[in-house]
């Protein structure tokens, strides 16, 4: 018999292997506190899911590094400031958690960050610090960071400490912008083809189905998107037509599709049905999908189908339809997830993509990361999987039986 401690999940064999390598274990702490907090701090390095100045200062204590995150998802920059009047810049760094195209050619990127937490009451030198040789000095960078004899570095001059503004910055010894403009052209990449063929799922009809039979007099669950990356559990009464569940656009019910285009699937997948995200009369797909290979899709009709049939045409992205037609396209070719047109273009079709969703009738705050953090197993409480809701909370696969 193996002598050694049994363990009940992959995950925890991920945390060992972490620890006999010397690598740096991140998580999400989403609402975690107390003893909670305390068992999680026992497993992770750091965390950058603080929303409070209290929830930054209890992981610090717990001797989790913070991270606060300035970006497309969230802005926490009020509450580093609030835990940095308490504990000072030691054990914070700061991230964008993500930052979209269109924010990043309107806005900037870690300069926006450094310049909210000045803005927030953290000393310039201290917000620089909290960007640059904080996060080399946590993930065991030695090399980063600093501007120390040896170093590898690039190098920014900045005229005003308080606005952060960047006039110049050098990359590997050559000045890349200066006053404002770019220096260089930007760089070309080229992937390997099956890069570019990673995006090929079912479009069956039988695939966006969802059998009347599965209902309990009337009744399947569902999810209740909510906002931001949260959603929950709900019950719902779909329309029946010719023996299946369909969807009532008219009333905010949608279907939601998601299918596996890992290399090792089959591109099948598991169709429910989702509340919350408006009365839209269409549909939207994207590959786009949070934590797993898939494509996800949401909508009624036939609309569903050709939605997804769109984005394998691409070989990945989004893509919104209305009566059978595309309205709104963004290719994202480089392994479906990443486009590789120049940024400009591609925050333009963002914009267009999130314009024709409100055009479909979508009336929440950011229907494109609700959309594609339908996947998200981080954030609770229900998910898509292939092959059911995930159910976060009770760590377990169910299906469309009302709870």
């Amino acid at each position: 018999m193996d002598s050694r401690r049994r363990r009940d999940t992959p995950t925890e064999d991920l945390y060992e292997r972490a620890h006999i390598e010397g690598k740096t274990v991140s998580g999400h702490g989403a609402g975690c506190s107390g003893e909670k907090l305390q068992a999680f701090a026992t497993v992770v390095d750091d965390d950058h899911e603080s929303i409070t100045g209290e929830d930054i200062i209890d992981r610090v204590e717990n001797g989790i590094h913070a991270v606060g995150r300035c970006g497309s998802i969230r802005d926490d920059m009020s509450a580093v400031g609030e835990a940095y009047e308490e504990i000072g810049a030691a054990e914070i760094s700061l991230s964008t958690d993500g930052m979209w195209p269109r924010e990043l050619v309107r806005e900037g990127y870690m300069d926006v960050v450094v310049r909210r937490a000045i803005e927030e009451g953290v000393s310039p030198a201290d917000a620089i610090r909290m960007a640059t040789l904080n996060p080399a000095r946590h993930f065991g960078l030695s090399n980063l960071g600093s501007l120390a004899p040896g170093n590898i570095a690039d190098i920014l001059l900045i005229d005003d400490l308080e606005t952060v503004n960047v006039t110049t910055v050098i990359n590997g010894g050559e000045v890349v912008y200066n006053n404002h403009e770019m220096a260089v052209a930007p760089r070309s990449y080229e992937y390997p083809d099956h890069f570019y063929d990673s995006v090929n799922v079912s479009t069956d009809p039988d695939e966006f189905r969802v059998p009347a039979d599965v209902a309990v007099d009337g009744e399947v669950r569902a999810i209740e998107y909510r906002e931001g990356l949260l959603s929950g559990e709900t019950n719902v009464v779909p329309p029946e037509e010719d023996g299946e569940l369909v969807a009532a656009p008219e009333d905010g019910l949608l279907k939601v599709t998601l299918l596996d285009r890992h290399p090792d699937g089959d591109g099948t997948g598991f169709t429910g049905f989702v509340t919350g995200l408006g009365p839209i009369e269409g549909a939207i797909a994207t590959s786009l999908t949070w934590e797993t290979p898939g494509v996800i899709a949401v909508g009624s009709g036939e609309d569903l189908r050709r939605a997804v049939s769109h984005v394998n045409e691409m070989g990945g992205g989004w893509a919104v339809v209305r009566d059978g037609d595309v309205i709104a396209e963004l290719p994202t070719r480089v392994a479906g997830v990443c486009s590789d047109l120049e940024v400009e273009e591609t925050a333009k079709l963002y914009t267009a993509i999130e314009s024709a969703l409100r055009s479909l009738g979508t009336d929440v705050e950011r229907p494109m990361i609700g959309i594609q953090t339908l996947t998200f197993p981080g954030v609770p409480s229900l998910k898509m999987s292939f092959s059911g809701y995930a159910d976060i909370f009770s760590r377990e696969i169910v299906g469309l039986k009302p709870n």
